[in-house]
């Protein structure tokens, strides 16, 4: 089964202490479906300058598809200045007004997505009114079979209760972290503990699966009704970019290859921790994480 993935939002520089990764939730996503056997796009936008010529020359040498990384005559490349703390965890300085948000639904972004198997977007490439009409038009046209995944991904200023309401009520699959649950359960008005919460989120929106990591803790699945949990693997952290973005990809690339809820939770803690231990958000994954899912 040759899977189609695509992603759709930002494409990004990482400025890291040691350098610069190339980043961005959507092209991190993209990039590690691919290397788990999917056919994976990512559509996004770069500036006409040196840094998104790289862009598009690392992701032509991995194979994807250049056409729907659109090109911008005057907004720059995106970069997101980061800082990382003791303990690895990351934090964020997103540059404004960059290429990805003046994301176009055109007609090559919309022959990917009538292809798709699985979509997926989050919330801060839609900060811009003109990317946020676009990404959500481009999901709204996907085929009604095609697996809808929205990624949260939140972070302030660059988000709006308007705008996670509209992602969630356009998905099947929300995937968040332990920071943006009791956000979004707070948005809604649902109580309880975090079981209750990740109940209720998929109750109120009809989701096929609720995705909850927890960073060090691992994660909770929760899937038609039945529940996953995983620890996670101890590791020592060399940084956690991206780490979350290969949950995802994993994620759904074994939904989607109809593996059983805990394999996929098992394997996808596995790809997580494996990427918290090497610097950027997409080092190459070992064979011994990505043979399983070479195949259906």
């Amino acid at each position: 089964m040759n899977l189609r993935i695509t992603a759709i939002g930002e494409v990004l520089w990482d400025l890291l202490p040691e350098g610069r990764q190339l980043g961005g939730a959507p092209a991190n996503f993209a990039c590690h479906a691919r290397s788990l056997g999917a056919d994976a796009t990512l559509i996004s936008r770069v500036g006409q300058d040196d840094l998104g010529r790289e862009v598009l020359a690392r992701f032509a040498a991995k194979g994807f598809p250049p056409e729907t990384i659109q090109q911008d005559n005057n907004a720059p490349t995106g970069t997101v200045s980061v800082e990382v703390d003791a303990g690895g965890q990351p934090k964020y300085t997103i540059h404004a007004d960059v290429a990805w948000d003046h994301l176009q639904a055109d007609e090559s972004a919309g022959q990917a997505v009538a292809k798709a198997d699985a979509i997926c977007f989050g919330s801060l490439g839609q900060r811009s009114a003109l990317a946020r009409s676009s990404i959500q038009t481009l999901v709204k046209s996907a085929r009604p079979e095609t697996l809808r995944v929205f990624d949260v991904n939140l972070r302030p200023p660059f988000w709006t209760r308007e705008v996670v309401e509209q992602s969630i009520r356009l998905a099947d699959v929300l995937k968040l972290n332990d920071q943006e649950l009791p956000i979004l359960a707070g948005l809604f008005g649902i109580s309880g503990d975090e079981r209750e919460q990740v109940t209720g989120l998929a109750g109120r929106f009809h989701l096929k699966l609720v995705a909850l990591t927890r960073g060090a803790g691992g994660s909770l699945l929760l899937a038609e009704e039945r529940w996953s949990e995983h620890p996670g693997f101890p590791v020592t952290v060399r940084d956690a970019v991206g780490a979350g973005d290969s949950f995802t990809a994993t994620l759904v690339v074994g939904w989607l290859r109809h593996h059983d809820l805990d394999d996929i939770n098992r394997m996808a803690n596995e790809v997580a921790a494996y990427v918290c231990t090497q610097p950027g958000a997409t080092p190459d994954l070992p064979e011994r994480l990505t043979a399983r899912f070479q195949t259906s």
